[in-house]
């Protein structure tokens, strides 16, 4: 019962966000005549779906929010007629439940003064912010002293599924490395269902299956994980055993990117080790 009331739910939010949008345009903004009779501001029902190429009864139904399918190739077509911005296409293709369009996705290479003031803030704790295809893009003090300096890196040495992968000194750092290596696959595999239809996504995935026997192995599998809390036991070179408890958010003001926060687990002399490598 939860899940029908959540999918009319959905349905219900897609037919009404279909309905104010179509209020905000008007008809000579799509090279329509204005008219004398028109009782609501916008375009009429018949004229979406006439510059959509979709059928009135359908486009009617959608609107009332009735439980149908909506492909790719509608969506797209009605976020033409309906001059939706990218957010606004986000939301639509979230709503009917399809992948995001390639062009959809922006991979920043950097960001903002307020959040890279976060970071540094973050005196303790191993930080840094990743895009959707998990490049590092922005980090912290503690995380070159942990993870090695990221600002030495190419592209793709920072992208920690690479890395995770390839690089034998990022291995050697965990204790348990086979047990991190699978989880964080899981992990990143559950994000890459958005973003399938990605060519870049198509290269690295095959591109890494070459460079590693184990990710060749282990993305057959086909596991998936939540982003949940986790904690990290290290073997670092210089301070010895560091655990931490992982932790990763949204960053809000831009779309796919996520802060991971790595904070010293309190019961252990992890605090005391990042002091003594920041030497603070």
């Amino acid at each position: 019962m939860k899940n029908l009331n959540s999918e009319k739910q959905r349905y219900k939010e897609l037919a009404d966000f279909l309905k104010t949008r179509r209020a905000k345009i008007s008809p000579l903004q799509v090279g329509l005549p204005q008219g004398v009779r028109r009782r609501t501001p916008g375009l009429r029902r018949e004229e979406v779906a006439q510059l959509a190429g979709i059928g009135l009864t359908w486009y009617t139904w959608l609107e009332q929010g009735r439980p149908i399918s909506v492909s790719k190739q509608i969506i797209e077509s009605l976020s033409r007629v309906l001059m939706l911005d990218k957010h606004e296409r986000i939301h639509l293709f979230t709503l009917a439940k399809q992948p995001l369009p390639v062009d959809i996705l922006s991979y920043q290479g950097s960001i903002s003064q307020n959040i890279q003031h976060v970071l540094d803030n973050l005196v303790l704790c191993p930080s840094f912010v990743m895009d959707q295809r998990w490049n590092v893009i922005a980090w912290n003090k503690a995380a070159c002293l942990v993870f090695e300096d990221f600002g030495e890196m190419d592209v793709l040495e920072r992208n920690m599924v690479w890395r995770m992968f390839t690089n034998v000194n990022y291995k050697q750092l965990f204790l348990d490395w086979e047990y991190h290596a699978q989880g964080m696959l899981a992990r990143f595999r559950s994000t890459c269902g958005q973003y399938i239809e990605d060519p870049w996504l198509v290269e690295f995935i095959q591109a890494l299956k070459k460079e590693s026997k184990e990710f060749d192995l282990w993305w057959s599998r086909h596991d998936v994980q939540s982003n949940g809390e986790i904690s990290k036991k290290l073997r670092h070179p210089i301070a010895g055993t560091l655990i931490f408890e992982f932790s990763n958010f949204d960053v809000s003001d831009n779309s796919g990117l996520k802060l991971i926060v790595n904070t010293p687990c309190s019961e252990t002399d992890t605090t005391v080790k990042m002091k003594s490598l920041l030497r603070v």
